[in-house]
């Protein structure tokens, strides 16, 4: 399999106060997600959790990360090798508080 160039997937956007979609794929690739950026854009620390699985889905047993805390004004990354495969895998997640955490993700495209 050839090399990939680091591409974005998703974001800059927020992430929703209720559980939403961060990353939808097509069904004819697969993403290793490589890098994964959460910036807090606000005064106060914020929660969020991430999830692997359904679509819009925050259900038990499928954190990526589960209520964890940005500071104020400051960030968290993120690298790993994370498959995401063609339209069955979903990255989600939700915040504590609406407008206040972006999530940028970067990573590989393959056709399935």
């Amino acid at each position: 399999m050839p090399a990939q160039t680091i591409k974005r997937l998703a974001g800059p956007a927020y992430i929703s106060n209720s559980a939403a979609n961060i990353y939808t794929q097509n069904s004819l690739i697969y993403d290793i997600v490589k890098h994964i950026h959460i910036a807090n854009v606000t005064a106060s620390p914020v929660t969020f959790s991430l999830y692997v699985g359904a679509t819009n889905g925050s259900a038990g047993g499928t954190q990526l990360f589960g209520a964890v805390s940005v500071a104020a004004n400051s960030y968290i990354d993120w690298y790993a090798n994370l498959k995401l495969v063609g339209a069955v895998d979903f990255l989600s997640g939700v915040a504590g508080s609406a407008s206040a955490l972006v999530i940028t993700v970067e990573g590989e495209s393959y056709v399935i």
